[in-house]
């Protein structure tokens, strides 16, 4: 099923999670780090991504607030709604996890963009795989079959590893 935005539209059955750490970003001199921007190879990075992320049929994206986090999320071009969660930046995994139990029970496939180590240690947590390494525009793709108030650590299973 799907919804008319053309993402999943819940069936009840398995949720999918896409835990994806922003892309490459610049370092600028002088600049906060909450507005880094990505490099080129970061938009493309990014571009790829969501190439590879689009047939999942993701239904939502969450996105921290930093500018390159929200491009990334952008990049993806998944034509989904994209909520910005400020709580998404500098979090730990167990924050991120609380974030994900809040999600509408009628979103099947979430893609979170985020922060390392938040993003690595959520998917470390939530499959019990050890995953070596995520490094800017890594993602893992993770399906869990309990509605997503019930997600906890191991109760997912680590389909997929990207890395650009």
């Amino acid at each position: 099923m799907s919804d008319p935005a053309g993402g999943a539209v819940s069936d009840g059955g398995t949720k999918t999670l896409v835990v994806l750490r922003h892309a490459k970003a610049a370092h600028v001199p002088g600049l906060a780090d909450p507005e880094r921007p990505l490099t080129g190879r970061g938009e493309r990075d990014a571009r790829e991504a969501g190439d590879l992320i689009r047939p999942l049929g993701p239904g939502l994206v969450l996105s921290s607030p930093s500018v390159r986090t929200r491009r990334t999320a952008e990049l993806l071009g998944l034509a989904v709604p994209t909520e910005i969660e400020r709580d998404i930046y500098e979090a730990y995994a167990d924050e991120l996890l609380g974030l994900l139990r809040r999600t509408d029970p009628e979103v099947d496939v979430l893609v979170l963009v985020g922060h390392n180590p938040g993003v690595h240690e959520l998917v470390m947590d939530l499959t019990g795989a050890d995953v070596e390494g995520f490094p800017p525009g890594s993602f893992a793709v993770v399906e869990a079959p309990a509605p997503w108030e019930e997600i906890g650590p191991r109760t997912g299973q680590l389909v997929r590893v990207h890395r650009p």
